[in-house]
């Protein structure tokens, strides 16, 4: 049995939007490599999004441990060329998900500093 207590609704019309464990989703299929990754289901609403939608690995073609090494590395202030020798995958590619992350924290950011006190 697949804990989806983590997940929720990703689809913004339907009433169990972003309920959190809610009993909403089920996991039809799987797919990707090896069949690793769920495709999650909404019986509210009947909407399908994959487990890794709203996330920095989102349609990523790296295996998980790989980009979350590139991710690591880039955090610790190792360079891009370096981390792209360390790793073993091409500088594009480190450029390429350190902008995928980047957007993500962004956006990350503002939803939780809305709800923040101003600067007086």
């Amino acid at each position: 049995m697949d804990d989806l207590a983590r997940f929720c609704c990703l689809n913004p019309d339907c009433p169990d939007h972003g309920k959190r464990g809610h009993g909403n989703l089920t996991v039809p299929m799987r797919y990707g490599p090896n069949k690793a990754r769920r495709l999650l289901r909404c019986s509210t609403c009947k909407a399908r999004f994959s487990e890794r939608k709203g996330t920095p690995l989102f349609d990523a073609r790296l295996p998980a441990d790989k980009a979350a090494s590139v991710l690591a590395h880039v955090a610790e202030g190792v360079g891009t060329r370096k981390t792209a020798r360390l790793v073993g995958v091409h500088r594009h590619t480190v450029t390429r998900y350190v902008r995928r992350a980047g957007g993500h924290a962004e956006r990350l950011h503002d939803d939780l500093v809305a709800f923040s006190p101003g600067d007086e």
